[in-house]
């Protein structure tokens, strides 16, 4: 019998076990850290002899290949179950192992959208010296069907990444340093500890205010942390007592992110619906004023009309810019520049200044 979802609330024991009481279509994103399978064999040692603390945990060990891909397919065919129509999944491996997981969830009818790799700008070396330093892993993001409405927060993606569209390879430092959790002896509490950036570019772009985001290997509970931080609800599966002790500590003093406009997703509304002729008359900008790409290369005179014109070509501000930019097609509102009161402005952000003050200048 289908348990009530229950939320901002950490789950022990065996993620299968516990994934088939959730509800079908009962959580809007998924994250998943599953174990690697990093398949190594006797002491890591560093150049300089000393030993290296690796993955060395039972949790990360399996029989052989076809039984980590068999515990693959059941957590994944739960994961699928319980996300929503429109949800979405993220998956983290390394190369010893996101390879199958993504063979198996195209198998399972997940859509990809991306692998975003992390990239480690940190990374632990090839002490050996046997191979490439493994410097990056790769996350798989999914929707729950070629034809889900997936939920993406482009615009506000854009603007944490100095407002240019943020790429699928993500520069973010191993934890270290007052991060990485460590007991009272100093020891790393959990081998595979993630940043916290890492989860909040995941989250922040997947999911609105109010989601629900599981996490069926949750460990030391950063997922749980960014959901919070951001205002969304969590699950969190975890069978270590130890990880959700440390999970539960870290929890209890997270607060609510400062930045609301990133948690109300204020940067993915819609403009205002204000014209260039509408801004004309409320007076935020006049006939004859210029236009001015950004680096003011290029410059265009306002009509009447709320066209403008270079020299004898007359047009929109969209078919301007895209003549500027030698294109088909552009937008001329995240083209255009304009001075207002002193300063130098995007055109866009008249519209909400005159939104804001109700069309009065």
């Amino acid at each position: 019998m289908p348990i009530e979802i229950q939320k901002d609330i950490i789950l022990k024991g065996d993620c299968l076990e516990i994934l088939k009481s959730f509800p079908d279509n009962s959580v809007d994103l998924v994250f998943a850290d599953p174990p690697y399978n990093m398949q190594t064999e006797g002491e890591l040692l560093r150049t300089d002899g000393s030993s290296f603390n690796g993955v060395t945990d039972k949790w990360d060990k399996f029989e052989d290949l076809h039984a980590y891909d068999d515990f693959s397919i059941k957590w994944l065919q739960e994961c699928k179950r319980v996300l929503k129509k429109d949800g979405a999944i993220w998956v983290i491996g390394s190369f010893q192992n996101i390879f199958r997981l993504g063979y198996i969830m195209q198998d399972l009818g997940f859509w990809i959208l991306n692998d975003v790799i992390w990239s480690k700008p940190n990374a632990v070396p090839n002490f050996g010296g046997t191979r490439f330093q493994n410097s990056h892993e790769t996350l798989i993001w999914c929707s729950k069907s070629k034809n889900a409405k997936y939920h993406f927060n482009y615009k506000t993606m854009k603007h944490i990444n100095g407002d240019k569209q943020m790429k699928s390879v993500w520069d973010i430092g191993i934890c270290i340093g007052n991060e990485r959790l460590k007991d009272s002896d100093g020891r790393k509490i959990h081998s595979t500890q993630k940043p916290e950036q890492l989860l909040y570019n995941v989250i922040l772009s997947s999911t609105e205010k109010g989601d629900l985001v599981l996490d069926p290997f949750f460990g030391t509970g950063t997922t749980g942390v960014i959901a919070k931080r951001l205002g969304r609800h969590y699950i969190g599966i975890e069978r270590e007592d130890a990880y959700i002790e440390a999970a539960t500590k870290r929890l209890n003093s997270v607060q609510l992110d400062l930045d609301t406009d990133l948690i109300d997703n204020t940067y993915e509304a819609k403009p205002p619906r204000y014209s260039i002729k509408k801004l004309i008359d409320l007076g935020f900008l006049s006939v004859g004023q210029m236009l001015y790409s950004k680096d003011k290369k290029y410059s265009a005179e306002i009509c009447p009309n709320g066209n403008v014109k270079v020299g004898d070509f007359e047009a929109s501000i969209h078919k301007a810019s895209a003549k500027f930019l030698n294109r088909s097609n552009n937008n001329g509102w995240d083209y255009f520049w304009c001075e207002y009161k002193g300063n130098f402005v995007d055109i866009n952000s008249l519209r909400y200044l005159a939104d804001k003050k109700g069309g009065l200048k």
